[in-house]
């Protein structure tokens, strides 16, 4: 008996243990705030008046901020989300061309409360222009083309699902001369960018169904026509494997005469002479053959 009441305050002891083991603690987050205040800025790298969706970098430099956000979930608008903690970040878009893109930003808050915004951008990515059509378009600095009016074919017409004026080709030197009096100057900008400035001394051809793309009354004649100033091309890859590669004319797209079109494909190129095509809006396939001025 003695050892029985010896045990028992040992045994109560063991038990309070065992009880204060088996108490869940309590966890608070606290007050829960919404963000507030959330502000998102993007940047387009290289962006100006000239070039507004940039220098073909393809970077937008990010800034949100927001007031008691714990971090920042951003959809930037291609197909890819990133938890952006500090809410900078210098991300590059690398689809070619230039296209819009809705970034949407989660700002995230005690408990998960979520405050969102949403801003859209607009993001030029230039595609790497081969070397060889570069140093053929510019000599490496700057070189100017016009027509090679000597040429048979040098102005020519086909379908659009074809590669050859198979509906007309201009025999040499028969076309008007405001077509052979143009200068196309392409210059060579950093290591992956392009400009081109057409002189047309005031007057180009534009074929017919064009003349309200120009803001004429009537075409198929030398009409007066402001090609612009220096433009920035936007190179992509051919289509077609008769397609060495595309480029983008902005503006009115003139090159030495109109068809309404902005978009060219060279054919060929080499360091003196270039073939070019182009799909009118007239639906068809319009030829041109440039020379290296002599």
């Amino acid at each position: 008996m003695k050892s029985t009441i010896k045990l028992f305050p040992l045994y109560l002891l063991a038990v309070t243990i065992g009880l204060l083991s088996c108490k869940k603690d309590k966890y608070t987050f606290g007050d829960l705030k919404s963000p507030a205040n959330l502000a998102v800025t993007a940047t387009v790298v290289g962006a100006d008046a000239g070039n507004p969706a940039g220098d073909g970098s393809g970077v937008v430099q990010l800034a949100v901020t927001a007031d008691n956000a714990l971090t920042y979930n951003i959809d930037f608008g291609d197909g890819i989300t990133r938890v952006v903690p500090s809410g900078s970040i210098d991300y590059q878009y690398t689809t070619t061309g230039t296209h819009d893109y809705t970034i949407t930003v989660n700002a995230v808050g005690t408990g998960g409360i979520i405050s969102t915004i949403s801003k859209t951008v607009t993001v030029f990515f230039a595609y790497v222009i081969p070397d060889e059509v570069k140093n053929a378009l510019t000599g490496g600095a700057s070189k100017v083309w016009v027509s090679d009016k000597d040429a048979g074919g040098h102005f020519g017409v086909g379908p659009a699902d074809g590669f050859a004026p198979i509906w007309y080709a201009a025999d040499p030197n028969s076309r008007l001369p405001c077509s052979y009096d143009d200068e196309i100057t392409f210059t060579k900008v950093g290591d992956n960018a392009i400009d081109m400035q057409l002189n047309n001394f005031g007057q180009s051809f534009a074929i017919g169904g064009a003349a309200a793309f120009y803001g004429l009354t009537s075409a198929e004649d030398c009409r007066d026509i402001d090609p612009g100033g220096v433009k920035r091309l936007s190179f992509t890859p051919g289509t077609s494997s008769a397609v060495v590669v595309q480029f983008n004319v902005p503006g009115n797209g003139l090159v030495i005469f109109g068809t309404g079109a902005n978009q060219y494909q060279i054919l060929s190129i080499t360091e003196t002479s270039m073939s070019i095509r182009n799909i009118g809006i007239d639906g068809n396939a319009w030829y041109q053959k440039l020379k290296v001025k002599p």
